[in-house]
């Protein structure tokens, strides 16, 4: 058996992922000793594992390979034959996973946060086993994630069906891939794969791509990447697939019913959406209350139905997104201090890190008139702006709207180069309830593609500038 430093805690957090090592390092600071129980053998969770910081290493490569064969030309670089060394690629990804972990490693150190190697169950409140052994804590936090959600009769065995783990791991370049889901992830890895070689095409239950995004964003992304060679067949759901020995054949039929048809690809990504991963944890046996979909139940502290035991991110309800689960670890870690923590749900921003990106704060368009709020909409051209043309970077635009009496910015939808950085602008705006006027009346630097959001303002309050 396993000897701990010590097995009484102010703090024990199941799951080293992005909400409960963060929740971890802030409790750490704010002097309450704590640990942290993982499995894995290596912090960070999906996100840094086999989710976000792969992911975006394979699509910043992809990228750069996408650019030389196709956009170095237009800006006078003649490359010859431009290759890509898979295996290189895939060791580039391994190496910043490597580095952001260690990194984990080095903050729960200098924060003497002890990591607890193993598979956690809580007995009852204030206490967790671990491989047989009983830690104590006043307080347990569950920050467990969530999993890849599998489809009936599309069996998953990460070689020729994979989920967005097995898509990251691929070790040669398929002439072929069907993505059943056109969401953050389904995107992302199609992109990927397409940009290095594969012929995609994305499969989607409902009418339209991104489904969460305002719907002139998802139109918008669906004509880019089609121009860029990915194909889309949407209202369609898939019923069942068979791999064969070189191949994956799926059935398809209309999400309305009828017109079976058969559809055949080297692999087949399945990335339709994520579920809690509460496996393992005990929660029946102590009572922990699950709604319908399996997420635990919390209240405005984040505490479950069972005093002292709580829980944070994609376990409970809310956007599956690490910052917002990093959000509340920090929220959690100030309360427990006795502290005021604070978090604004209706301004945590989604990315989509495709290229160009998609990114989106608050409303968007079809709430607002679902809602039956009167706004007004201020948008910008990427192309009318002089950074975005030297970059060779004129598709998208960015859509700011407002309340049509009080000018205040109730949403901010980017689609277009390095929209992920944008919108925080528009998030630090909003976070402190500012207008258009506002946001139209700062003085941003020119040439940059920030002056896209302060064209965006200006047309939602008066008139833009330069169109």
């Amino acid at each position: 058996m396993v000897q701990y430093m010590s097995t009484n805690f102010d703090v024990v957090v199941i799951g080293g992922g992005p909400g409960g090592y963060v929740h971890a390092i802030k409790a750490a600071q704010l002097g309450l000793k704590v640990a942290v129980v993982e499995k894995r053998p290596a912090l960070g969770g999906t996100c840094l594992n086999v989710g976000c910081i792969p992911s975006k290493a394979l699509l910043s490569a992809s990228h750069e390979f996408h650019k030389a064969n196709h956009e170095f030309e237009t800006l006078g670089i003649r490359i010859s034959g431009a290759k890509v060394d898979l295996p290189k690629m895939q060791k580039f990804k391994d190496d910043v996973v490597g580095s952001n972990t260690k990194g984990i490693d080095f903050l729960f150190r200098k924060n003497k946060i002890e990591w607890i190697k193993g598979a956690g169950s809580i007995k009852s409140a204030g206490v967790i086993s671990v491989d047989g052994q009983d830690i104590n804590a006043k307080y347990i936090v569950i920050a467990t994630g969530s999993q890849s959600i599998d489809i009936p009769n599309v069996p998953v065995d990460e070689k020729q069906i994979v989920s967005s783990t097995g898509a990251l791991c691929l070790e040669k370049i398929p002439s072929s891939m069907i993505v059943i889901g056109g969401g953050y992830i389904g995107l992302e890895m199609g992109a990927v794969w397409s940009r290095l070689g594969a012929k995609v095409t994305v499969i989607e239950y409902l009418d339209r791509i991104l489904p969460g995004m305002d719907s002139e964003v998802s139109r918008e992304m669906q004509k880019i990447l089609t121009k860029q060679g990915m194909e889309f067949i949407l209202g369609t759901k898939v019923t069942g697939a068979k791999a064969e020995k070189k191949s994956v054949s799926l059935n398809v039929e209309s999400a309305a019913g009828g017109n079976a048809q058969t559809l055949g690809a080297e692999i087949v990504l399945v990335a339709v959406g994520r579920k809690a991963y509460t496996d393992g944890l005990g929660l029946d046996a102590v009572g922990v209350k699950r709604n319908e979909r399996g997420q635990i139940i919390v209240d405005e502290t984040f505490e479950t139905n069972i005093e002292g035991i709580y829980a944070i991110g994609d376990v409970i309800p809310g956007p599956m997104l690490a910052h917002k689960a990093e959000e509340e670890g920090v929220v959690l870690a100030e309360m427990f201090a006795g502290q005021s923590g604070h978090i604004n749900y209706d301004l945590i921003p989604g990315v989509v890190y495709t290229a160009p990106e998609a990114a989106s704060i608050g409303k968007t368009e079809d709430q607002l008139k679902k809602d039956g709020i009167n706004y007004k909409i201020g948008k910008f051209p990427f192309m009318a702006n002089g950074r975005a043309r030297s970059m060779n970077a004129i598709d998208g635009f960015v859509k700011i709207i407002t309340d049509a009496k009080t000018d205040k910015v109730l949403g901010a939808h980017i689609i277009g180069a390095e929209a992920g950085t944008l919108i925080h602008e528009i998030a630090v705006l909003m976070e402190f309830g500012g207008s258009s006027e506002d946001l139209a009346r700062t003085c941003h630097a020119h040439p940059t593609l920030n002056e896209t959001v302060k064209e965006a303002a200006l047309a939602a309050h008066s008139l833009p500038l330069h169109i």
